[in-house]
């Protein structure tokens, strides 16, 4: 495999499940499965072990669920992405997920193209949500009635509103004439600031302040 291959564990009780996403994600090339976990707790030992780019995580597992595998997780690899992929769309199994660390969640209904496209983008630290789940972390923020956004600065603002609009922290850095490691220090200071755990947070918290407008995703080739 490339060194340029995008490390992938899978953590899953179903042994099923395993060998069906293992056998389909190694036909492509740019993914290599380096491992499999059929509970929670083996899941974050070999997440320690490995040091995968990506974890595609199921909640429902005996010992440890997913949610406390994810926290456990980017604890012990905080550059491993977890992409949360289970059949529940509940409000009281999204939100722990997400405030555990984990940066995207699919549903297994997902279609293939669709997670290789999750995968992918999640090595480049983008999440990717389920529409309904989209729906209800939206709806989550709307009920909230903090307005926390007045903390920040001019820049911090220019600086959250481009990465609502998805944009990296070179783009960035680009678009606004600065240094990228200016632009990190202000990504830090604006997760700190609005108590937030990853951008993905800050972009949704940034629509929901309609920081700005929330255009309708849009539809991308399979890559």
């Amino acid at each position: 495999m490339s060194s340029e291959s995008i490390r992938v564990l899978l953590v899953d009780d179903h042994i099923v499940v395993r060998r069906g996403l293992s056998a389909f994600l190694t036909t492509y090339p740019e993914i290599e499965v380096v491992g499999e976990a059929a509970s929670g707790a083996e899941g974050v030992t070999l997440a320690g072990q490995l040091l995968p780019d990506v974890v595609l995580m199921d909640l429902v597992m005996p010992e440890m669920d997913g949610i406390d595998a994810t926290r456990r997780i980017k604890a012990v690899s905080p550059s491993t992405q977890v992409i949360v992929l289970t059949s529940y769309s509940e409000d009281e199994r999204i939100f722990p997920a997400i405030k555990a660390g984990a940066l995207s969640y699919l549903l297994k209904d997902v279609g293939p193209d669709d997670l290789v496209r999750a995968i992918k983008a999640a090595r480049r630290g983008e999440a990717t949500l389920h529409p309904t789940v989209a729906g209800r972390l939206m709806q989550e923020l709307t009920n909230t009635r903090s307005s926390p956004l007045d903390e920040l600065t001019e820049r911090e603002r220019e600086v959250l509103a481009l990465i609502a609009r998805g944009l990296s922290n070179a783009e960035i850095a680009a678009r606004l004439i600065i240094g990228e490691r200016t632009v990190k220090t202000h990504v830090s200071n604006i997760l700190s600031k609005l108590h937030l755990q990853d951008r993905t947070q800050a972009a949704l918290l940034a629509l929901r302040e309609r920081l700005i407008p929330l255009d309708p995703p849009q539809s991308e080739g399979k890559g």
